[in-house]
């Protein structure tokens, strides 16, 4: 009832006062939806296969690990990330096969699809992170501002962590006339931040939903949720495929850990003319919510039905420091395991398109600016790290 008093005044005063940036609550009939969501169980969403989501081991452990200084001193570039210098120009001409891929970097691709735009993840802000003063920086700057990347028909948002979910550019973004589709759960997030409930669709595991043509299915990812200072698994997580009216299919992972489920993915939506598959950020410590590079072309050959097709393109590294191996390790153990298994990985220049049917980016383009990357199966050279710099572990920033 309008102007009825809150049951709750302390906590209705309390949340008024949280940072805009950890967001919302779901609540009311959203809250509903979400209690009669089949993934929402005991109180939280559950994940496909059972997954340890704290990381594991000792703090200490932690602590010698992330402060031991050789190991530091690589997880950063050595010289400044390099950079497409002509991606305006690029993006002005349309995709001769219908379907263009532009690595912003991190996990923020833009899509090209039989001539809808889809931008996924959009992460402009400086720091993923609540706070501008503090939390894991950018390593490269973005490689176009967003006010210049055009119109945008749909963005598409895997889950709520800071990486993956940022304020400002949601903030940017609600002010022109794009349709945002989510997981069940953030359009709490979204509609605090300015964007109106009639551009808002929101969606559980194995839904789908129609836009300007394009088909955009929410699908089952390994991983979970949270902003603020209590998680309390109230968003969903997923992973997208988003089909174009000619048949084009793209897959975007999203966050995940390896599950059986990318093979029943692949077989209901596949085969793909180009997988995004997030391969950066894992650790011993955390083996379920994140795919080390050898799990995330396994996840790819699963969406193909087993066999290498298409295009594969890691994203989720190469733009913050969130966990403890060396910052180009991804990129480097991912051109190994595309060798190994007979597929075509794509490694552009952040702000760098492509096509997947054209010509495919393959060259390593980080070794220009990184300390040499000793490779898992095979003995150091002199040019190589030792095997110690090579150290997984906790990301102490608390986004995994």
């Amino acid at each position: 009832m309008t102007g009825a008093a809150s049951p709750h005044p302390l906590r209705s005063r309390l949340r008024s006062l949280r940072p805009a940036a950890f967001g919302a609550d779901p609540a009311g009939e959203r809250m509903e939806r979400i209690r009669r969501s089949p993934n929402f169980a005991d109180g939280v969403f559950q994940n496909p296969l059972g997954a340890r989501t704290r990381p594991s081991g000792s703090t200490l452990e932690f602590a010698k690990i992330y402060f031991q200084k050789e190991a530091r001193r690589h997880r950063g570039p050595v010289a400044p990330v390099p950079l497409h210098a002509a991606t305006l120009a690029d993006l002005a001409k349309p995709p001769a096969s219908g379907l263009r891929l532009t690595w912003m970097g991190h996990s923020s691709v833009l899509a090209e699809i039989d001539g809808r735009r889809v931008l996924f993840d959009p992460v402009w802000g400086q720091r993923c992170s609540p706070f501008p003063f503090a939390g894991p920086k950018r390593l490269h700057p973005v490689p176009l501002p967003l006010a210049s990347l055009g119109p945008v028909d749909v963005v598409v948002i895997s889950h709520d962590h800071y990486d993956h979910l940022d304020l400002p550019t949601i903030q940017a973004l609600a002010s022109t006339d794009t349709q945002f589709v989510v997981p069940l759960g953030v359009g709490a997030h979204l509609e605090r931040w300015g964007v109106s409930e009639g551009r808002l669709r929101e969606l559980d595991w194995n839904e789908s939903t129609q836009l300007d043509g394009l088909r955009l299915t929410a699908t089952p990812a390994r991983h979970f949720c949270g902003r603020g200072l209590r998680n309390q698994q109230h968003t969903l997580w997923a992973s997208w495929v988003v089909e174009g009216p000619s048949g084009h299919r793209v897959y975007h992972s999203g966050d995940t850990g390896y599950f059986p489920g990318f093979k029943e993915i692949g077989a209901e939506h596949g085969p793909f003319d180009a997988t995004m598959i997030q391969i950066g950020a894992y650790s011993q410590y955390w083996p379920d919510i994140h795919m080390t590079p050898a799990e995330g072309m396994d996840a790819h050959l699963d969406l193909q039905g087993g066999r290498p097709h298409g295009v594969m393109m890691p994203i989720h590294w190469g733009t913050f420091n969130l966990a403890l191996h060396p910052w180009a390790e991804p990129g480097e153990w991912t051109k190994d395991a595309a060798e190994e298994a007979g597929q075509t990985a794509a490694f552009p220049l952040p702000g760098q398109p492509f096509e997947p049917a054209g010509n495919v980016p393959t060259d390593p383009w980080w070794r220009a600016v990184s300390h040499p990357i000793q490779h898992p199966w095979r003995r150091p050279t002199s040019l190589e790290a030792p095997a110690e710099t090579r150290s997984s572990g906790l990301d102490l920033a608390g986004d995994r």
